[in-house]
């Protein structure tokens, strides 16, 4: 996966978190934020290392 598709995924977790927390679903809103932050740091991690 490129750099352009994981900016992708790790903003259409993030835009869910956001509408689910509108929508008062708020541990599905918690679940996405979290997997969005961790996500978007290991892909950080994975790109500093090489």
């Amino acid at each position: 996966m490129n750099d352009f598709k994981k900016d992708i995924v790790i903003g259409l977790m993030f835009i869910a978190g956001i509408w689910s927390f509108i929508s008062g679903q708020f541990i599905i809103s918690t679940v996405l934020f979290a997997s969005a932050a961790i996500y978007s740091n290991i892909v950080m991690r994975a790109h500093l290392k090489s």
